[in-house]
C-alpha cells in the first residue's frame, strides 16, 4: 500500500512568505502610497490591470481621480508614467516585475532613464515570492536593471522598509524600481533601531564570527538564522543592504574585515545581483575577502508551494543555519 503525497494547493503556491505567528501589516505600499498622495497633489498611481495583485488598489480607492488603468500593456503603462513625469506629475507605476524588467525594458531605459524621469516603477513577486514558475519568478530582475544609468534599485526587507520608501521614491529626482512585498508583509524592522535612508545600508545586528550582507526579504531570514546560529555558539552580525543600486559601498568596506565568514543573502539569482555587487565592491577596492553567496541558482525554478520552493532553494532559515555552519566547519 502506498501513501499519497499531498498535493501543494493553489493558495499555498500564492501564499504570504510570513512565518506562521509572524507580525504582519497589510498592504504597506498601497496604504504608504494613499497616504502620501494626501500631501502631495502631484502624486498618480498606474496599473496594468494588476491593482489588486501589486496593493495599488488601496491608492485606486482613496483617489480614484489620479488612478490609471492601462490594462495588459506594459509598454504603454511605463510610456504614460514617463509622460506624465515629463508635465510634473509623480507617477507610481505597478505591475509584476518580470513584466517590467523582461516585456518593458526598451521603455523603462530610454523613455523614462535616459531623461532622468521622476517615474517609480513597482515590480510585484520579485525573485521567488510566487509558486507559479518561471513565467512569474522574477529571478533575475536587478541583474537586468543594475545596468541602467541612473536608476536607483530597492529591495525593501518588510513592511518598515516599505512605508519609509515611498516618500523618499517619490522625492528622489531619477527613476526607481522597488522590488515589492504585497499583501500581509511581515514587519519585522519596527523592533530594531531603523530608519530606511535612500541608498544607506544599516548594521542590524553585530557579531564577531559571521558577517551576513542581505537585502530584501533575506535580511528578516538573516537576522532568525542568527538567532538560531546563537544556540550553536555562533556571533552573527547582519548588515541590511535596501538599495542595491546605488550600492553603499562606505558601509560595506566598514563592516568587511577580521576573520568573519562573510556572507550574501538574497532572494534573486546569485547571477548579477547582491553577491556580485559586494564582490565587485571588494574587488575594486582591493579587498581579497571570499564571499559565501545564498541567493537562488543560475536556472530557471520549479513550481509548487512556496515553503516547499524556498527549502529546496536554500532560502529557508534552516538552510541557511546549515550552510553557514557547513562553512565554518
Amino acid at each position: 500500500m502506498t501513501t499519497a503525497t499531498k498535493k501543494a494547493t493553489t493558495s499555498a503556491m500564492i501564499a504570504s512568505f510570513a512565518d506562521e505567528g509572524q507580525k504582519t501589516t497589510k498592504a504597506p505600499f498601497g496604504h504608504a502610497l494613499a497616504g502620501l498622495a494626501e500631501q502631495r497633489q502631484d502624486v498618480v498611481g498606474l496599473s496594468a490591470d494588476l491593482a489588486k495583485y501589486t496593493d495599488m488598489h488601496v491608492f485606486r480607492d482613496a483617489h480614484p481621480e489620479r488612478f490609471f488603468q492601462m490594462g495588459m500593456a506594459e509598454q504603454s503603462l511605463l510610456a504614460a508614467a514617463a509622460g506624465m513625469a515629463e508635465v510634473g506629475l509623480t507617477p507610481f507605476a505597478s505591475t509584476y516585475s518580470v513584466f517590467a524588467t523582461r516585456r518593458a525594458y526598451d521603455f523603462l531605459c530610454l523613455d523614462i532613464a535616459e531623461p532622468g524621469l521622476n517615474v517609480n516603477v513597482i515590480g510585484g513577486l520579485p525573485g521567488l515570492t510566487t509558486g507559479y514558475g518561471p513565467s512569474h519568478q522574477a529571478t533575475e530582475d536587478v541583474a537586468i536593471l543594475r545596468g541602467i544609468p541612473g536608476l536607483t534599485i530597492v529591495d525593501p526587507c518588510d513592511s518598515v522598509d516599505i512605508e519609509q520608501a515611498v516618500p523618499q521614491l517619490a522625492d528622489s529626482p531619477g527613476p526607481t524600481y522597488l522590488r515589492l512585498l504585497r499583501g500581509a508583509v511581515p514587519t519585522v524592522l519596527d523592533e530594531y533601531d531603523y530608519r530606511f535612508q535612500l541608498g544607506k545600508a544599516a548594521e542590524l545586528r553585530t557579531g564577531r564570527d559571521v558577517l551576513m550582507i542581505s537585502s530584501g526579504l533575506m535580511t528578516m531570514r538573516a537576522l532568525s538564522a542568527a538567532a538560531e546560529l546563537a544556540a550553536d555558539h555562533v556571533d552573527v552580525a547582519v548588515l541590511h543592504v535596501p538599495t542595491i543600486k546605488p550600492l553603499d559601498r562606505q558601509a560595506i568596506l566598514a563592516a568587511v574585515g577580521g576573520d568573519r565568514l562573510v556572507v550574501t543573502l538574497e532572494n534573486h539569482t546569485v547571477v548579477g545581483g547582491l553577491a556580485e555587487s559586494v564582490a565587485s565592491c571588494l574587488a575594486f577596492a582591493g579587498v581579497g575577502e571570499r564571499i559565501v553567496p545564498i541567493g537562488l541558482p543560475d536556472e530557471f525554478l520549479a513550481a509548487g508551494a512556496l515553503p516547499t520552493l524556498h527549502d529546496r532553494y536554500g532560502l529557508s532559515v534552516p538552510q541557511i543555519r546549515e550552510r553557514v555552519l557547513a562553512e565554518l566547519g
